[in-house]
């Protein structure tokens, strides 16, 4: 029996310690994947074309669905790249709000909470200010060359952040995403 990353992970109800994250791209990585929706598949989406690299695991949270269609994506800190589609828990300390071609994206900043180096942080105005100043930069430069707009208005907080959490799981259990 096959488990598919976004339908077949249960979230806690209580999501203020950890949601589930699956990485889809490891720190560092220039490719850019995605889960299949019809599959569960691993698919190649494009290699960057600007000479910038993920500053931060990136995934999904299971079972949301954000307002490009997709599920909900999060940025993972911690120390290590980790393999694609491994399963993780993950802290939202906050999130940053950008829009492109296809809407508003949503990107959840958050922290392994079992990196002793990483779990002790809540907020994200606990971060070292330079861990914020890539990933701020990084949305912004990473899809220049493909000519693709992005609009980037800045961070907001833990509360928001949980927040959209729960709005993307309540979107995804109405039946949108599926």
């Amino acid at each position: 029996m096959s488990v598919h990353p976004v339908h077949d992970i249960e979230v806690p109800a209580d999501i203020r310690e950890w949601v589930p994250t699956v990485i889809e791209i490891p720190r560092g990585s220039h490719l850019k994947y995605e889960v299949d929706k019809p599959t569960g598949m691993l698919r190649l989406d494009r290699v960057l074309y600007s000479a910038v690299f993920y500053p931060a695991n990136y995934g999904f949270i299971p079972r949301t669905h954000a307002e490009d269609g997709d599920p909900l994506d999060i940025l993972v800190l911690m120390q290590e790249p980790v393999e694609p589609l491994t399963l993780l828990r993950a802290r939202a300390l906050g999130g940053l709000r950008m829009v492109d071609d296809k809407g508003g994206d949503d990107k959840i900043v958050s922290v392994c909470v079992d990196d002793p180096a990483y779990q002790q942080y809540q907020s994200l105005e606990e971060l070292p200010p330079h861990i914020m100043k890539e990933l701020d930069r990084f949305f912004r430069d990473y899809k220049t060359l493909e000519e693709k707009r992005v609009d980037v208005s800045g961070f907001y907080d833990r509360d928001k952040a949980l927040e959209i959490i729960a709005a993307s799981r309540a979107a995804y259990e109405r039946g949108e995403g599926r």
